[in-house]
């Protein structure tokens, strides 16, 4: 499967400096996965290190038939997953 990266993310990226691979490692290898019922993206949550620290970073993405498309980057900050579970914002779907 394709994975493609909207300039959103891209210009994220470059802004803040990051690895671009990040994005897709986060993407291949979270450990939980949500649908956002707000905004309609999904979502791959993964432990990793970002500024020194291990953080919760979430990436939200869409998905096709043939490509995955990487919408956003975004570190969590404690709480914030376990917050947007509670209020029905974000439905686990793994």
């Amino acid at each position: 499967m394709r994975i493609e990266y909207s300039r959103h993310i891209e210009f994220r990226l470059h802004m803040r400096e990051k690895d671009y691979e990040l994005p897709q490692r986060i993407y291949k290898d979270a450990r939980k996965r949500y649908l956002d019922e707000q905004i309609g993206n999904l979502i791959a949550v993964l432990n990793t290190e970002l500024c020194g620290k291990t953080r919760e970073v979430v990436v939200a993405y869409s998905a096709a038939q043939d490509h995955i498309i990487l919408l956003t980057i975004h570190p969590m900050k404690s709480g914030q997953i376990d917050n947007r579970i509670h209020s029905g914002r974000w439905r686990k779907i793994q």
